[in-house]
C-alpha cells in the first residue's frame, strides 16, 4: 500500500512522538537521550512514589481509586488509578520520561482526588494517630 493511502500520522510534527524512540537516526528523541534526571528530579519522584503510597493505603479502602489531575494542556481532567500512576512514576524515574497511555474509560469523577486533597488527608489522619 502506498503512503497515500495510509491515514495520516496523529504524531507528524510532534517532537514528542513514541515512535521516535525506535529509530536512532531520526532527528527526534532516542533511547537515553534528553532523559537525564537531575538528584533533586529523582528525589521528587520517589518522594512521590512513596506518599502515593500512602495516599491508597489511606484512601482505597474509602473508595477511591486514584488521583485526577487538571491538564493544563487540554483543560481536560485526567483521571489516574492508583496502579497507573505508580507505574508512570516508576516510568519517569527509569526512563525519564513518561509515554502516553490510554485515557480511563468513563471513570467516575467521585472516585478519584487531587494529590492536594491525598496530601491534607494524609497530614490530618496521620496527626491524629
Amino acid at each position: 500500500m502506498s503512503p497515500e493511502g495510509l491515514p495520516p500520522d496523529p504524531f507528524a510534527g510532534d517532537p514528542d512522538d513514541p515512535a521516535l524512540c525506535m529509530d536512532p537516526g531520526s532527528e527526534g528523541r532516542t533511547d537515553g537521550e534528553d532523559a537525564e534526571l537531575t538528584d533533586s528530579d529523582r528525589s521528587e519522584i520517589l518522594a512521590d512514589l512513596a506518599d502515593l503510597a500512602v495516599y491508597q493505603a489511606l484512601l482505597s479502602g474509602r473508595g477511591v481509586r486514584g488521583i485526577v489531575v487538571d491538564c493544563t494542556d487540554c483543560g481536560e481532567q485526567h483521571f489516574h488509578e492508583w496502579s497507573l500512576l505508580r507505574a508512570s512514576l516508576q516510568q519517569l524515574l527509569d526512563e525519564g520520561q513518561m509515554r502516553p497511555h490510554e485515557p480511563a474509560y468513563d471513570p467516575d469523577p467521585a472516585h478519584y482526588v487531587t494529590w492536594e486533597y491525598c496530601r491534607g488527608y494524609a497530614d490530618a489522619t496521620l496527626a491524629d494517630d
